[in-house]
């Protein structure tokens, strides 16, 4: 199946902390997103597949992953749910030749965390920690929809590698997720 192309996850991603804390340690935690999230789920962990397949990758997907403008790539969008209450949207992408030469198959995922197997194989290392303020109108018409009336919301991307193979993960915070755990509306500040 592919997917038509998103609006752009574009450039603009730093590794300079928030001035809140509290904020930064869910910006910049190094391990597993799905096990933090699975821990503070009231119901279920679930993962909600929105699209997935092949396609041309942004540039800035491109360049980040060090190939060429135009690549096509896999492309998989899920939101990260409390039961069925969205509190990630999620983006992961990886090139076409680069998956080809490995034995990763993203494909083949369905309604599985690709975190969860990302830290359960030491063979990849994840790379430095990126975040960025989005706004909402960057988002697929159906996350929008999820961030009420914020028109900018946290993200944060990384690159994991395995040998030749680079997997981009984009990972949007909902507002969802900041009322539900009692935290501040981080995408207030």
């Amino acid at each position: 199946m592919s997917i038509t192309a998103p609006k752009t996850l574009a450039s603009n991603w730093q590794t300079t902390p928030t001035p809140c804390a509290e904020l930064n340690d869910w910006l910049f935690d190094q391990g597993s997103l799905t096990q933090r999230l699975t821990q503070l789920c009231s119901t279920a962990f679930t993962v909600k597949l929105l699209a997935e397949g092949w396609q041309t990758l942004t540039a800035d997907e491109c360049q980040t992953l060090h190939i060429s403008d135009g690549s096509c790539g896999w492309v998989r969008e899920v939101l990260l749910c409390d039961g069925a209450k969205p509190w990630v949207f999620a983006r992961s992408v990886a090139s076409q030749a680069a998956l080809y030469h490995s034995d990763f198959n993203i494909d083949q995922l369905g309604t599985r965390s690709l975190g969860a197997i990302l830290f359960s194989q030491p063979a990849f290392n994840r790379g430095a920690m990126y975040i960025r303020r989005l706004p909402s109108q960057e988002l697929p018409a159906q996350v929008q929809s999820l961030t009420q009336q914020h028109t900018r919301v946290w993200a944060r991307r990384s690159c994991f590698t395995k040998n030749t193979l680079g997997v981009l993960v984009a990972e949007v915070f909902l507002p969802q997720l900041w009322q539900d755990t009692q935290h501040l509306d981080f995408n207030t500040l």
